[in-house]
């Protein structure tokens, strides 16, 4: 396993819906879930703020869901470059 990284996100638990409000996703203060802000951005910067903000949430491999919103990041740099 990787090491954890230095802000150590708490694993999601406790109640929440897995289907309309999972846990990963609804730690925000205020209620605010994530996709409160990513249905406002394309898919590639979507996808990339929903990795980011559950990186260590989900799973205890934050490094893996921040490599996927590298990913994403790098496919919306490549899609602005190219004239997308």
């Amino acid at each position: 396993m990787r090491e954890r990284p230095f802000f150590r996100p708490k694993l999601a638990t406790g109640d929440s819906n897995p289907v309309n409000h999972p846990s990963h996703y609804t730690w925000l203060p205020n209620g605010f879930e994530v996709i409160d802000m990513t249905e406002h951005l394309n898919f590639n910067l979507g996808n990339a703020i929903k990795y980011i903000a559950r990186a260590g949430r989900k799973s205890e491999d934050a490094v893996l869901d921040l490599e996927k919103a590298q990913w994403y990041l790098a496919r919306e740099i490549q899609r602005i470059n190219s004239g997308g």
